[in-house]
């Protein structure tokens, strides 16, 4: 029975494959060969690989862990943390077990956020399907693989992954080895690639972004006590001007009681915005979701590239504006929702934080008080 559910989770693996590369066809072109050897290495593995590796994997026993593999697994354990290239231990999903210190370093991200969460979403959108494959087949026993990928923060800069198979004592499943390594560094052999490929950030950093938000908020209350009262298309436009540029790259407003209806698209183009402003609210379920919970989303490194519906030549809005983070917050009057503000944040800015998401929420609701008020 246990190993028909082993089976079982395969095969649904490959289905989720599937469904991230049909999300992933949308790509630009040039990105598109990779996304189509994806595809082709998937049909390839369904139709010659899964079947002969279940009954393989049927006729192995389990592996038995004595003293000395203990002894062992405490020296590797030393040797992943102190590895002076940035080493991250993935399950056969993509989703981190562990992070070396140079991979927090590298990547910039914590070990304990890291850990639970796909390592694909710290790759750029075009990446992520081919990256889960090559790892899902690692895992599968058929041999190490190697691709280039890119950070999603830092698109510029390839990394040259290496993934291999492990199979650590008390581990139900193969779990595989990715060592990143900067392009550079593959390259040149150059020294310190292991170090972050963002400069060092200074101390002052959250007391820094503190006190601009506090501009912000500041701002943003003078807009709204000037703005024509009542006017609730005035104060949502007004608004949307104060936050976009240096509170986010994107700010989208729908407003509406009867219907949502897209009444601003502020972008870094003017370009980019006319692509959006003819979009329907109602193909955007981030937007519908929110004015039906009339509850703030936060996300950081979107899992869904669909959530904000496409573009009109089909391609996810998320994608091709290269979002890193969102925030999506309702203006609530009485009991309805009349409008929805949503804020995209694009390639190396810094994510939106927790503090910034309690900061929005609340200039949502001083913007229904102004909303309401009466001349």
């Amino acid at each position: 029975m246990a190993k028909t559910d082993e089976f079982g989770e395969e095969l649904a693996d490959f289905v989720r494959r599937v469904a991230e590369l049909k999300a992933a066809r949308s790509v630009s072109g040039g990105d598109l060969p990779t996304v189509l050897d994806a595809a082709i290495f998937e049909l390839d593995h369904v139709a010659d690989q899964l079947w002969p590796w279940f009954e393989r994997l049927s006729s192995a026993g389990p592996p038995r862990t004595t003293s000395a593999d203990r002894q062992e697994q405490h020296l590797l354990r030393a040797v992943f943390q102190r590895f002076p290239l940035p080493v991250a231990l993935v399950d056969r999903e993509a989703v981190v077990r562990r992070l070396n210190f140079a991979a927090t370093s590298f990547t910039g991200v914590r070990a304990g956020y890291a850990t639970g969460r796909p390592l694909t979403g710290f790759l750029a959108h075009a990446d992520r399907a081919a990256f889960r494959s090559q790892a899902a087949a690692v895992a599968r026993g058929e041999g190490d693989r190697s691709l280039t990928v890119r950070l999603q923060q830092r698109p510029a800069v390839p990394v040259h992954t290496t993934l291999t198979a492990v199979r650590p004592s008390g581990e139900p499943h193969t779990t595989v080895l990715v060592v990143l390594q900067p392009g550079d560094l593959a390259a040149t052999g150059a020294p310190g690639a292991a170090e972050s490929p963002t400069p060092q950030v200074p101390d002052l950093t959250e007391t820094t972004r503190h006190a601009s938000l506090m501009e912000v908020l500041d701002e943003m209350t003078t807009t709204l006590l000037t703005a024509p009262r009542g006017d609730r298309d005035a104060v949502v436009r007004r608004a949307a001007q104060v936050l976009h540029g240096r509170f986010a790259d994107w700010v989208i407003a729908d407003t509406g009681t009867g219907g949502l209806s897209r009444t601003t698209v502020l972008a870094p183009s003017e370009k980019e915005a006319g692509a959006l402003a003819a979009q329907a609210p109602t193909t955007c379920p981030l937007v519908m979701e929110t004015a039906r919970t009339a509850s703030p989303t936060l996300q950081v490194r979107p899992p869904n590239p669909t959530a904000f519906g496409h573009d009109a030549d089909g391609a996810p809005v998320l994608v091709q504006a290269n979002v890193t983070s969102l925030l999506c917050v309702p203006v609530v009057v009485g009991d309805a929702v009349v409008s929805v503000l949503t804020l995209f944040r694009c390639g190396p800015r810094l994510a939106f934080s927790m503090a910034e998401a309690q900061a929005m929420d609340t200039m949502s609701r001083h913007m229904a008080l102004a909303a309401t008020a009466t001349r």
